[in-house]
Formats: C-alpha cells, sequence, structure tokens
C-alpha cells in the first residue's frame, strides 16, 4: 500500500468528518435535511480566498466560520423555525432554493472561474511520515479534524449545554416538558453546523481548487456519510466520513473505475439492511 495516498485519504475523510458532522448535528435537532450544506462548504472556501489575500490564511480561518454562523443563524430563524411543522420535502426544496441563491451570490462576487489558495507561511513544504515526505499542509487538516473530532465529543458529553441537545435530539417532546429551550438549542446547533462548513471549506481552499461547483460535488458525499453513519449520529457520520476518504482515495488508484461506485453501493445496502444506519437508533 501507499502510504501517501493511504495519507490522503486520510486528508479527505477528515475534510468529510468535519462537514458531516455539522450536517449530522442540525438533522439530529431539526430533523433537516440541509441541502445548502455544501453552499455554505463552498462560501467558506471563497471567504478563505478572499481573507487571505488581503491578510493571512490564518485570520481566515477565524473569519470563514464566523461568517458562516451568521448565515446559519438567519437559517434558522427566517427558514428552519418557521418550517420546523412543514414536511421534510417542503423544507428540503427551500434549503435547495438556498444553495442555488448562495451559488449565484458566490458567482456575482467572485465570477467562475477557479481560484486557488496558497499554503499559508511555513506549511509550503513537506514533512517526513515515516520515511515519506508528504505536503505539510495536509497533515494541519487531520491534525485540526482530530482536535475538533475530540472537542466535540467532550463538548456534547460533559457540557450541560451537549446533554440538552443530546436529549432533545433523542426526544424533543420530553426534552420540552422538562424545560430544555429546543428553539435555544436550535439555534446554537445551526449555527454550529454551518460554522463547521465555513470552516471545512477554509481548510479545502489550499488543497483543493476552489470553484462555484465544489459545493454540489461534496453535498453527494456528505449524505452518503450521513444516512451510513446514521442519521443524527455524530459519531456514526465521523466514522463514516473517515472511511469513505479512505476507500474513494484508494480505489482510485487500485480500480478507478469502481471505486466511484463504492459509495452508491455502500449507501444502498445501508438502506436495505440497516435504514437507521451503523450508529443510528432504530425506531
Amino acid at each position: 500500500m501507499n502510504f501517501a495516498q493511504l495519507l490522503n485519504g486520510i486528508v479527505l475523510g477528515s475534510l468529510l468528518m468535519i462537514l458531516s458532522s455539522g450536517l449530522a448535528m442540525i438533522y439530529g435537532l431539526r430533523g433537516v435535511t440541509n441541502f445548502s450544506h455544501g453552499a455554505l462548504y463552498m462560501a467558506g472556501a471563497y471567504l478563505a480566498y478572499s481573507v487571505s489575500a488581503h491578510f493571512s490564511f490564518w485570520l481566515a480561518l477565524l473569519v470563514a466560520p464566523a461568517v458562516l454562523a451568521v448565515v446559519g443563524a438567519v437559517l434558522e430563524l427566517v427558514f428552519f423555525r418557521r418550517l420546523q411543522h412543514r414536511s421534510h420535502i417542503e423544507v428540503g426544496l427551500v434549503t435547495f432554493g438556498v444553495a442555488m441563491a448562495l451559488q449565484r451570490v458566490v458567482v456575482l462576487l467572485w465570477g467562475e472561474r477557479t481560484l486557488s489558495v496558497s499554503a499559508p507561511a511555513g506549511l509550503e513544504g513537506t514533512t517526513s511520515v515515516f520515511g515519506v515526505d508528504y505536503p505539510s499542509y495536509r497533515l494541519l487538516i487531520i491534525g485540526v479534524a482530530i482536535l475538533l473530532a475530540v472537542a466535540l465529543t467532550w463538548w456534547l458529553r460533559s457540557s450541560r449545554l451537549g446533554l440538552h441537545i443530546r436529549a432533545t435530539s433523542r426526544d424533543g417532546q420530553t426534552a420540552q416538558i422538562l424545560g430544555i429551550n429546543a428553539d435555544r438549542l436550535g439555534l446554537v446547533v445551526v449555527c454550529l453546523g454551518a460554522a463547521l462548513a465555513g470552516l471545512a471549506g477554509a481548510l479545502a481552499a489550499p488543497y483543493v481548487s476552489v470553484d462555484p461547483g465544489m459545493g454540489v460535488t461534496i453535498l453527494i458525499n456528505v449524505l452518503i456519510v450521513v444516512v451510513i453513519g446514521g442519521a443524527g449520529s455524530i459519531a456514526g457520520a465521523m466514522i463514516a466520513g473517515m472511511a469513505l476518504g479512505i476507500v474513494q482515495t484508494l480505489g482510485s488508484v487500485w480500480l478507478p473505475s469502481v471505486s466511484v461506485l463504492v459509495p452508491y453501493a455502500a449507501l444502498v445496502a445501508v438502506l436495505l439492511w440497516r435504514p437507521a444506519g451503523l450508529a443510528g437508533r432504530r425506531a
């Protein structure tokens, strides 16, 4: 096995982990399949491009999640909260419309050309990992994903707010009877999910080409990850995201004509034999 290719798979899996955990949180609490999640990721990449060009990439890692958190607040207050008693199809169509609108705004502001973002100073070169020279910036992506996974898990399991989020995701009606403010939690979760999408986009900007179609491309994979991991399960989404990233990357080297079918085959298998997902709750 080519160790560098394995690391490439872990990098892709790291981005999928960050994105899918945010989407899983939103679905778990609000029951919304947020089709605008890919567009938020794309917007984070474009914000990183502009901020890094005028200031620094490190500032972009702070600005992109902050701005996207504000967008998440708009989504929650204007759309999700008002449509919380409507059908899933209606809410899904609204988020799809939001995604199309965001993509058009990005095209109007930055154009349709493909943009590139340079790796931050000090991370342009390579680092030796078990005797293999590997791009230092990609190792940063892996490190950020690991730290974020640990921090998010600790927050959900140890903090009072995390306890309320888990309780409301499991049984929202009972949680509200016990005095938990579901609307306040919804605002926190949607803002956090959007911020994670912005962070993933900012991290991806020096790694992939920044273009208006990047959100649609990765959204399909993220939706597959959330379904396979278990809708609403953050741990399941993280595990499935990492697994999918590694399988897709290694498969593109060994069996390129077959690897593109693996995520869809896994999705069909899970929906047929375990509809709740690998880590989801059975009804």
